[in-house]
């Protein structure tokens, strides 16, 4: 079973000509098959968390560990990374003009995998894939997120977990922007892929809107960079009653 293990992750980011602390002492494990909730308002670093964890340039780990299978993880890598099982959905997911959707998919399958998946069986696996997430299959031809809606190239980002099977997924607020039809398709994708048991999710959010359809093992509450609390999926629904006012005030520690 893979396990990502961070133990007191601080981070920095340069902003105004300043180094700023954004994590203060992170610690947090998810196990292949888990699903868990970062919850948090703006500004309380945990969009910073996803990005450190994948190798985002702008970041830079001053101290702790992060760990995959007891593999430092930030010895790899970004590409080093995704072959050892990391997969990230980003909120704003970038446009590639020139690359089509397919042979995006298929460099990035026999990156993964270290051999070019068969034709025949992955032209299924596509069209399946990209049949359940609703998305047209022409959309297989056309330029990586180029012209794509919010909700296309949120699909898109599910579309490339499913076929790239990752041992962790971070799926950094895959809400945003979504409108009601949307959320339930790409949430029911998201689904999919965790009923198979393979998969561990950190799902990254602000409203507790996506977690009526993806239903979290745990709930941990971030602010001031650090983990305020954590629980069952229970927190989410006191979050919703209450906010986050007494964790930004420091009125819950972990």
């Amino acid at each position: 079973m893979a396990t990502l293990e961070i133990r007191d992750l601080h981070v920095t980011v340069e902003a105004d000509n300043a180094t700023k602390e954004i994590l203060k002492g992170v610690d947090l494990t998810v196990k292949q098959g888990e699903t868990h909730a970062i919850m948090g308002p703006n500004g309380s670093g945990k969009s910073t968390l996803a990005y450190s964890i994948a190798g985002h340039p702008k970041y830079t780990i001053t101290q702790g560990t992060v760990t995959l299978d007891g593999e430092d993880v930030l010895a790899m890598e970004v590409d080093e990374r995704a072959r050892a099982g990391m997969f990230l959905a980003m909120q704003y997911p970038v446009e590639v003009p020139g690359v089509s959707v397919s042979n995006f998919l298929r460099t990035s399958a026999t990156a993964i995998r270290g051999e070019a998946p068969k034709l025949r069986t992955w032209v299924k696996e596509v069209k399946e894939s990209m049949a359940a997430l609703q998305m047209d299959p022409a959309f297989a031809e056309r330029n990586v997120n180029e012209g794509f809606s919010g909700g296309e190239k949120k699909r898109h980002e599910i579309l490339q977990m499913e076929l790239l099977k990752p041992k962790i997924a971070i799926l950094d607020e895959t809400d945003s922007g979504l409108d009601v039809d949307a959320l339930r398709v790409v949430s029911e994708g998201v689904n999919r892929i965790r009923e198979t048991g393979e998969v561990g999710t950190l799902l990254i959010t602000h409203y507790t809107r996506i977690l009526r359809y993806i239903k979290p093992d745990f709930v941990h509450v971030f602010a001031n960079g650090r983990i305020a609390e954590s629980g069952g999926a229970e927190l989410a629904d006191k979050l919703e009653n209450e906010g986050y006012e007494a964790y930004v005030k420091g009125g819950a520690s972990a």
